[in-house]
């Protein structure tokens, strides 16, 4: 089999692997938690029972954690049960799926109530998330799948019909028609996607519209919005996009309260229209209106425009016909263009492609989407403000190539949105995960070192400023902005505010015409493979003590083992009083004898002299790098230098092999001693030996045998 410098990211490569094999496509999504609908339904159909799923049973674990946990009194009453036990002729949507079928229950999540009643307004892009032909009759099994976006693949997330319910009437989300389930079990199946539904509660809109549309959002704030707002927002409703808005609120006590113009402040409502219309008899011939929609299903504004208000005595019959006007307290309301910028702080716009905003020209826009991850002491390496550490966050390298079409006063850029988005903490808020603040910087590369692969150092951001940056740092599950930049090459640092902080992430790169985004990756290699001949010549002092010390141990058999050798060096570097050092383990000397093994090839588990003066040297070496390192002279060196140092020792390595090397030698502190940096090196050294003596063609790809694969890695 081919071999991989490091197992430890199999499941990444192994997405990678399904994506070229064209899986968590649209056509062909990811089974998650490796269920197959269909295998599933038809096993149910065949065996006559109703399908039960496992892995997000009708439980306390399903509900939550905390407020909905083991504990809390909410949970005590709940029952769950399938719609066949809950009303007679259930059906799985009535009429067509529509907004009014979304109605809040007891559970905080109107941001996602929200993006549903939106992706209500565009059949194709529903009927993607709800896979239609389900439903209670012909067929029925017990059985739903819904799919959805998630981080870069599409999912489907299979569920059972068992639903929380309490005196027989939904807990969470319902819909108008008592008889009617999409809405409930597609919120169900949102909450498995999540662990539970209390993972659910408070949340931004955009969040489930990207899941819902793959798309990517952008954030408008009403004080600081374009002159053209409302032409973006008729322009992004034309196209598909989906839109949500809320009022902030800023007393936390006060966190979702009725104002008195019927308004909520902390909620998260959808814009299902946009419109201009003409009045008669009026000094105004035209106003600009919006419909919004309270994901409660009741509770709407009260002021001009409102349901019953006189301003619709303005209007003709037909104009009211065109804006389907209708007097019910079912959430929807309409209101002023001018009043809606007056109440509401934010306005969020999912765009389904990223152009949806700029012109009437249709563009097709490339996505590149890079996955990647901050590890502790190694790659998370905070904001700008940490300069010890910056350069160390994951690089990404942004090539703009083509300039955009339509250029603003005359100037040649290239327009582009970066998206970045932190993974799972949604799904980890029980284990106490909250949302990291995030953001991240762009730098220019100078044009003598485009196309240089390597990950840039601190020098770089020492003395350079950045080309561009995100409006803030914020601690949302994604930052994104648009650009405007000239054609060239850009490096992009995506990070944390604090350093420190672990964590998975996804970036994406929306970009007008032909540019490309990558992961800075160094090459993997070493500069001196093979061992060097031990030196001829004089020896000195200190080769003579040790040939001594050596002899003594070895006897006449001139061969020491890992005990012996252990014996001979902790003797020579307990001389060295700045390494602070209590010695090498006898198993970081026995990955020394195996290094000496793979070099002369003889196997006999022991060193003679010519091999132990190879290795000392070796060591000396490392010890002059790691001293250098070892600045405080507190006997370590900082985790996030630990790549400078093994670049100064020979090895350039990637992100990846970086981060193993943290996990695997530095300590809770994030620092690696002497007897961890020696291990580390002479376990590089060793494994880039035995690569190259079976890469015999040279072309950085070996295969193996199982027992070949053993013998490496259990003797390295």
């Amino acid at each position: 089999m081919p071999y991989t410098p490091s197992g430890f990211f199999c499941d990444r490569l192994i997405r990678e692997r399904e994506r070229r094999d064209g899986e968590g496509s649209l056509s062909k999504p990811l089974r998650f938690s490796g269920q197959d609908f269909a295998a599933l339904k038809q096993e149910c159909l065949t065996k006559k029972c109703l399908f039960e799923d496992d892995t997000f049973p009708a439980s306390v674990e399903s509900l939550g954690y905390k407020e909905l946990g083991h504990k809390s009194n909410k949970v005590k009453n709940i029952v769950w049960k399938r719609p066949k036990e809950i009303c007679e002729n259930p059906q799985f949507i009535v009429g067509g799926a529509s907004r009014t079928d979304i109605c809040q229950g007891d559970l905080g999540d109107c941001w996602l109530l929200a993006a549903i009643a939106c992706l209500t307004l565009n059949e194709k892009l529903l009927y993607r998330v709800v896979p239609q032909e389900q439903g209670f009759s012909e067929g029925y099994g017990g059985i739903f799948h819904f799919q959805f976006w998630r981080y870069g693949d599409w999912v489907d997330v299979v569920i059972d019909d068992r639903i929380p319910t309490f005196n027989s009437q939904l807990v969470f989300t319902k819909s108008a028609e008592r008889n009617e389930f999409w809405s409930a079990l597609l919120e169900k199946a949102y909450a498995k996607l999540h662990g539970s539904y209390e993972a659910l509660k408070g949340g931004n809109t955009t969040e489930a519209m990207e899941d819902f549309t793959g798309g990517v959002t952008e954030f408008y704030e009403m004080k600081e919005a374009p002159k053209e707002l409302y032409k973006i927002m008729k322009k992004a409703l034309e196209r598909g996009s989906m839109m949500g808005c809320s009022i902030d609120s800023l007393v936390p006590a006060r966190f979702e309260t009725r104002t008195v113009t019927g308004l909520v402040k902390g909620h998260a409502y959808s814009v299902t229209a946009v419109e201009e219309c003409k009045q008669s008899q009026h000094k105004e011939p035209k106003v600009r209106l919006v419909r919004l929609r309270n994901p409660w299903g009741q509770v709407e504004w009260n002021g001009p425009w409102s349901d019953n208000s006189k301003e619709w005595v303005s209007l003709s019959k037909g104009e009211k016909d065109k804006l389907h006007h209708q007097s019910a307290e079912d959430g929807e309301f309409w209101m002023s263009f001018e009043d809606f910028k007056k109440n509401y702080t934010k306005i969020e716009i999912c765009n389904l492609t990223p152009d949806a905003l700029e012109d009437d020209k249709i563009h097709k826009w490339t996505v590149s989407v890079n996955e990647g991850r901050w590890v502790r002491g190694c790659s998370a390496g905070g904001c700008r403000n940490y300069p010890d550490t910056f350069w160390t966050n994951p690089q990404y390298r942004l090539r703009l190539l083509e300039e955009d079409d339509d250029p603003e006063d005359n100037e040649v850029a290239c327009s582009f949105v970066i998206a970045l988005m932190q993974k799972n903490r949604r799904k980890e808020r029980k284990m106490g995960a909250n949302l990291f603040t995030i953001g991240f910087a762009i730098y220019e590369v100078p044009k003598e070192m485009h196309g240089n692969k390597q990950h840039m150092q601190k020098d770089f951001f020492l003395f350079n400023s950045s080309k561009a940056r995100c409006k803030s740092y914020i601690n949302l599950r994604e930052v994104t902005q648009r650009f405007r930049l000239s054609p060239g090459e850009y490096v992009i640092i995506p990070s944390t505010y604090e350093p420190h902080q672990e964590g998975e992430f996804i970036l994406r790169v929306f970009s007008e015409k032909r540019n490309t985004s990558e992961e800075i990756e160094n090459r993997i290699e070493a500069d001196h493979p093979v061992p060097a001949p031990a030196n001829a010549g004089e020896e000195s002092e200190e080769d003579q003590q040790f040939r001594s010390i050596f002899q003594q141990i070895a006897g006449d058999e001139m061969e020491i083992t890992a005990n012996e050798l252990k014996n001979v060096l902790n003797s020579i570097v307990s001389k060295h009083k700045d390494l602070n050092t209590e010695g090498f383990s006898l198993e970081s000397c026995r990955s020394m004898i195996s290094l000496m093994d793979v070099s002369s090839m003889d196997g006999t588990g022991r060193l003679n002299l010519q091999e132990f003066r190879h290795l000392w040297n070796k060591i000396k070496q490392w010890q002059g790098i790691f001293q250098q390192y070892n600045s405080d002279q507190a006997g370590s060196i900082n985790s996030y230098e630990m790549r400078n140092a093994v670049n100064d020792a020979g090895f350039r390595l990637n992100n990846q092999l970086y981060d193993i090397i943290t996990m695997r030698y530095a300590n809770e502190g994030m620092n690696i001693d002497f007897d961890s940096f020696i291990s580390c090196l002479v376990r590089l050294e060793a494994m880039f030996r035995a690569f190259q003596a079976f890469d015999q063609d040279g072309d950085g790809t070996i295969r193996l045998s199982v027992l070949e694969w053993l013998q490496l890695t259990m003797y390295a």
